[in-house]
């Protein structure tokens, strides 16, 4: 009775105590699947290499090996799990979340868990973000499909999941938060955002308990910019939306011209190069945090900065396009702190400043996020909290827009996301009617209150119908191995000499669906009605005898009434 009143709350689309303490348990679950994946590959590089992306201690014969060892582990675990399962990161995750409501297959999921570590652990230019959003989703929905909940509280579960994860990578949950809104559910829902920022709150918690108080960023110190300097950051922001620019035309240029190459090549071939690379120079591999700030902290110069700049670019493009596991914004941030400081340059001459590295890594960081992902809002917000400072806002707005109109109307860039998204075919848009109705479960809607009748004659249910005409009447009828649901009304409209009933069969769906399923059943008829079901009564021995437990009514008309209802 508890689980299915809980059911029946989170079907409608508002904010409830019961979808709050349901983000809760989301977060918590998916934040700790995160903080042991962390763990996981941390653990693994600390005894390979004594330390997190500590690549130059290690003698470079092993770290020539060190990325092709990796990718077998990668190729073992994907053949155990199915190749087929390979899809994996964040534009898969948000096609399940437009068209599955979330629903992450397992086995995409274990690929994605050992692939990540893997991948991680063997110094490829690939961010944590990547299975960390695809690990999160997996297991929020997890949760909520574990209490059958309905598809629309799915949704969201999963978007409570995402944001607790990336949090809990980067202690970073307003950004998170933000990420989530902007980027994976493409919407703004107060009763979406409410669950969404509890559960990133717990990320935090859970992430601040294990790894301390700390963002991996807190060495960059944000410095107030002199109002003489603004004009240049325009400049900035146009070269970094240039670079974004390019950044995405290689990356699916990659990915285009190895579609036809076997998997299993295409990772050995990354594995190689990467290997060769770090073999000559150690500091181009991996896309931690920690190596920056040990690289900043050693004053580079500007030769060195510009040669692992572009190693690490060359590296991720080839990383990410040829399959390999693992995200692309934290290697975006590495390639736009790089490039920030790169840009910093021209200044030095001019201001005689010398302690704008930081700065100009955060708003290198801001710009590159920005153009790449077509996410300004997130790119602002991940500033703003990483440099914790208010005086990062307004240079950080106009690096954003400068590289963000640069990037969308001279370049003519897209997202990545969406990119990736349409070059394998996966859809990630719906119909404003359908994205309107996902956000409301069938149980929200539906009639409890019908008449029952069971294979009577027609004289029956007009007789009934002519003393009650409002009511819900359900006709139904036994066969020997099924059964059919009818939904029996008055119709006027008949000719004379016949019974004025209007009788449809019926269509079931199940009380996790929501109004677009009902939509999806009834719009091509444009009448008649459908049936909902109890999933919990639905299990094989009920089935064999064809005895769904039927709950609710949802006729057309109440549907376009849902349709048509007035908002504020």
């Amino acid at each position: 009775m508890f689980l299915h009143s809980l059911r029946r709350e989170v079907s409608h689309p508002r904010t409830s105590i019961q979808l709050c303490l349901l983000g809760i348990a989301a977060g918590v679950c998916a934040a700790t699947v995160i903080i042991i994946f962390r763990l996981t590959f941390e653990f693994i590089q600390k005894l390979l290499l004594g330390g997190v992306a500590q690549y130059a201690g290690v003698e470079s014969k092993y770290l020539l090996f060190l990325p092709i060892s990796a990718i077998i582990c990668v190729i073992i675990v994907a053949k155990f799990t199915g190749f087929k399962h390979y899809r994996m990161g964040i534009p898969f995750v948000i096609h399940r979340i437009k068209t599955h409501y979330g629903h992450i297959p397992f086995r995409t999921s274990i690929n994605q868990f050992f692939g990540g570590i893997f991948s991680l652990a063997g110094g490829f230019v690939v961010g944590k973000e990547g299975p960390t959003v695809h690990l999160a989703a997996a297991a929020s929905h997890f949760l909520g499909q574990w209490f059958r909940l309905p598809y629309n509280s799915l949704r969201i579960l999963t978007g409570c999941g995402i944001a607790a994860g990336v949090s809990a990578v980067f202690n970073t949950p307003f950004a998170a938060v933000i990420f989530v809104m902007e980027v994976v559910l493409r919407q703004y829902r107060v009763h979406v955002f409410i669950p969404i920022m509890l559960a990133a709150g717990c990320g935090s918690v859970l992430t601040r308990i294990v790894f301390g108080n700390e963002n991996e960023l807190i060495f960059l110190t944000f410095h107030v910019i002199s109002n003489v300097l603004l004009p240049y950051l325009v400049l900035f922001g146009i070269a970094l939306g240039l670079l974004a620019a390019l950044f995405n035309k290689q990356l699916m240029l990659v990915i285009s011209a190895f579609r036809h190459v076997n998997m299993i090549t295409r990772l050995l071939l990354a594995g190689a190069i990467t290997g060769i690379v770090g073999y000559f120079m150690p500091q181009a591999l991996g896309a931690e945090f920690v190596a920056i700030e040990t690289l900043f902290a050693n004053n580079p110069q500007f030769n060195f900065l510009l040669l692992l700049f572009a190693l690490k670019f060359i590296l991720a493009v080839l990383a990410i396009g040829l399959g390999v596991p693992g995200g692309i914004i934290g290697a975006v941030m590495v390639i736009g702190m790089l490039a920030g400081v790169i840009l910093l340059q021209p200044l030095y001459s001019i201001s005689g400043e010398t302690e704008m590295t930081s700065t100009f890594a955060l708003l290198g960081l801001a710009g590159m996020l920005a153009a790449v992902l077509h996410a300004p809002m997130a790119a602002l917000s991940a500033v703003m909290e990483l440099s914790a400072s208010s005086h990062v806002i307004l240079p950080a707005i106009i690096v954003i827009v400068s590289a963000y109109v640069t990037s969308k109307q001279l370049c003519n860039n897209r997202s990545i996301f969406i990119q990736q998204l349409e070059f394998q075919n996966l859809p990630y848009t719906t119909s404003s009617i359908r994205d309107a109705l996902q956000e409301t479960g069938v149980m929200a809607i539906m009639q409890t209150e019908f008449k029952h009748f069971i294979d009577a004659p027609k004289q029956a249910l007009y007789k009934y119908l002519q003393v009650n005409p409002s009511h819900l009447v359900v006709q139904e009828h036994i066969f020997e191995i099924d059964r059919e649901y009818q939904i029996v009304s008055m119709d006027v409209s008949l000719q004379e000499g016949v019974l004025p009933l209007a009788i449809h069969s019926m269509e079931g769906l199940s009380d996790q669906s929501t109004m677009a399923e009902v939509y999806e059943t009834l719009h091509k008829k444009r009448q008649g009605a459908v049936y909902i079901y109890e999933e919990l009564y639905f299990n094989a021995h009920v089935i064999e005898h064809g005895k769904p437990k039927l709950i609710g009514i949802i006729t057309w008309n109440m549907l376009h009434s849902y349709l048509f209802r007035q908002q504020h």
